[in-house]
């Protein structure tokens, strides 16, 4: 492997604590040779900063590191209530810091090769009721730039299943002319192209139309690339994933749905109600970016409240009187 250090330690720049040698230059070639998102990054720090730690408590440190220490660290994470997801990322942080030292002549073994993943529990994704998306995006109303601009934010997140973070990422250059697709930059640089639906593209059109995007835009761009972002703040430059999420919530709080939503709340409701009504589950699979279909079955499964209705609704003795 090869490994450039500068890079990607100027991207985590807001994250101080050092690890060890071999932990910044993992983290490097991560970003440089991988092109792992800041987010990744920033998360496998967290896990990795842990991991050292715990090793330092116990007199050794990352090439002396044994199968036993690993396994004893991921038992301190469990037993410090970290839910099972959690405790799996931190095991493919510290699995891939081993690999890398080894790879790279740093170390004579890998003591996590007979280190078994930790089971994450099946967790449902929680997706609205579709009255519910409905009430979301009637929330929107209004002619005003920022109405027209929450309007399209909500209904293309719900057209498209994007994540929110490439709906922050999404440039002009990236809609196209008259095909009604959009042009996405998902997870490891991967591209792919999305439909817009008919709604969704009726309100990116009043967004970029006289009355919307234009009243956000500044005399003077601040930052190279704002004046290609497709979505403004109020100081005219890139709406942020953070920015993005705020709109959500405001939104949400205006219509008593702020208990039900969080940032990929759109993204798991269009999933869901594209399966609920019969979509192919490989469409799905590459509406929403997913590597595997494995990750798409998930919407798969019924909650168990809409198994109940369904179960009491359907059963002759179940939800209705039986007559004696």
């Amino acid at each position: 492997m090869t490994t450039t250090v500068g890079a990607a330690r100027g991207s985590l720049a807001d994250c101080p604590r050092a690890l060890s040698t071999s932990g910044e230059e993992y983290l490097t070639w991560l970003a440089v040779e991988q092109g792992r998102s800041r987010n990744t990054l920033v998360s496998y720090r967290r896990d990795l900063l842990a991991y050292e730690s715990f090793l330092a408590s116990r007199g050794s440190e990352v090439q002396t590191a044994d199968m036993d220490l690993v396994e004893e660290h991921l038992a301190d994470r469990r037993g410090a209530g970290l839910a099972p997801a959690s405790v799996a990322r931190a095991l493919a942080a510290i699995r891939g810091l081993h690999r890398f030292c080894l790879e790279e002549g740093r170390a004579v073994s890998d003591p996590t090769t007979n280190v078994n993943r930790p089971r994450a529990g099946l967790r449902l994704p929680k997706a609205l009721e579709e009255d519910e998306v409905c009430r979301l995006l009637d929330a929107c109303g209004g002619e005003d730039a920022f109405a027209r601009r929450d309007r399209a934010i909500l209904e293309v997140l719900y057209g498209t299943g994007m994540r929110v973070s490439e709906l922050a990422a999404l440039s002009l250059a990236d809609l196209g002319s008259d095909t009604g697709l959009v042009r996405v930059l998902g997870k490891g640089a991967k591209e792919r192209l999305v439909p817009l639906g008919r709604c969704a593209r009726r309100a990116l059109e009043d967004w970029l139309g006289p009355r919307g995007r234009p009243e956000l835009e500044p005399r003077r761009w601040a930052r190279r690339g704002d004046a290609e972002a497709v979505f403004l703040n109020a100081r005219g430059g890139r709406l942020t994933r953070q920015g993005i999420w705020g709109v959500l919530k405001k939104r949400a709080a205006s219509v008593d749905l702020t208990s039900r939503v969080h940032p990929h709340v759109l993204r798991h409701s269009c999933a869901t109600h594209m399966l609920a009504h019969g979509a192919d589950i490989r469409v799905v699979q590459e509406l929403l970016g997913h590597v595997s279909v494995a990750t798409t079955q998930i919407y798969t499964r019924v909650s168990p409240e809409h198994l109940r209705r369904v179960y009491e609704k359907a059963h002759p003795r179940a939800g209705r009187r039986v007559a004696q």
